[in-house]
């Protein structure tokens, strides 16, 4: 858990904090939502994704399988539990339908892709985001990136789940971010451990530590809220975090409309679709529903504000894809 995979940096990005900034992509995280944008950045490790659009039938890629891992026949084209992850088969695909999920890069690397950007940072007001994936999974990578990028004097934000252990993210970690984006997804105990996989009592916890360090003039915080058709969206929830949030004396917030493009992300890494019945994740949310939701944050004397980033952490390469398909 040192050293993390990448999943995609990202340059040239208006939706992932203030200004034009370059977004790194963490592989891993200690929540496994049900409606993930990126599914692919749950598991820390290696993984191959198949891209069944992609594919040109070729049969190279069986043909390279020492494992017979690969068969038309799985329902996820590859049989996961056989394959050894050699990359045999993404090495020779010729279409590209096989590929890597995740990168191992060293803090130089990192820095060497985000750097050659920094005239852009400065002369827009932008910066280095870190996402995910969770960035605090991985504390010493993550602080010796944040370190230098602060040394060069650099705009740092972390986007992250709020799971980590406060006291080590205090002492590693927030001495070198300028903004934390911190997404509160669910209120209720209960739900959040059904549809995000752990409790939320530590993440509340964390924020109100935070918001209250924020208030003494430390590191800006803003809370952020995916609108999940009928589990985040609903009135309950989102009064619930409205009252919550007026408690911590938070004035602004983001919600985060929702889209269905992620779905098909989970097929290409060959995972389940917990929620996979339910057809309202079939839609994009609507402009009304959206002023709805607004309607009950502001009434709690909270200001919302737009992010065109994917809901959970900004969009990655395939859901852009996805948009251009």
């Amino acid at each position: 858990m040192k050293a993390p995979l990448i999943l995609e940096i990202k340059g040239n990005s208006l939706d992932d904090g203030p200004g034009i900034r370059s977004v790194v992509f963490f592989k891993g995280c200690p929540l496994s939502c049900g409606w993930c944008h990126n599914p692919e950045s749950k598991s820390p490790g290696l993984e191959i994704a198949f891209d069944a659009a992609g594919c040109i039938g070729c049969g190279t890629c069986l043909e390279t399988c020492q494992e017979a891992a690969l068969s038309k026949d799985n329902p996820f084209y590859i049989d996961r539990d056989t394959c050894n992850l050699c990359f045999a088969c993404v090495d020779t695909c010729p279409s590209g339908a096989l590929s890597r999920v995740g990168h191992p890069m060293t803090t130089e690397a990192v820095l060497q892709a985000v750097l050659k950007d920094s005239v852009f940072f400065r002369n827009s007001g932008g910066g280095v985001t870190l996402s995910g994936g969770e960035p605090t999974m991985f504390v010493e990578f993550t602080s010796n990136l944040l370190k230098i990028l602060k040394h060069a004097n650099i705009h740092t934000l972390v986007e992250t789940c709020g799971l980590f252990d406060l006291e080590v993210f205090e002492k590693k970690l927030y001495p070198f971010i300028d903004m934390i984006y911190y997404d509160i997804k669910l209120l209720d105990a209960e739900a959040h451990a059904h549809y995000c996989g752990a409790p939320n009592d530590r993440i509340l916890a964390n924020f109100r530590s935070l918001q209250k360090k924020f208030l003494g003039g430390c590191v800006e915080i803003i809370p952020r809220t995916p609108l999940i058709p009928g589990i985040t969206d609903t009135d309950q929830n989102l009064s619930g975090i409205a009252k919550f949030l007026r408690d911590c004396n938070v004035h602004k917030a983001q919600l985060l409309a929702y889209h269905p493009l992620w779905r098909a992300k989970n097929q290409k890494i060959g995972r389940e679709d917990s929620l996979a019945n339910d057809a309202a994740l079939s839609q994009f949310l609507s402009p009304q529903k959206l002023d709805a939701c607004r309607r009950i944050f502001e009434a709690e004397g909270i200001q919302t504000e737009d992010d065109n980033s994917s809901h959970h952490r900004a969009e990655t390469k395939d859901n852009r894809e996805a948009v251009s398909r």
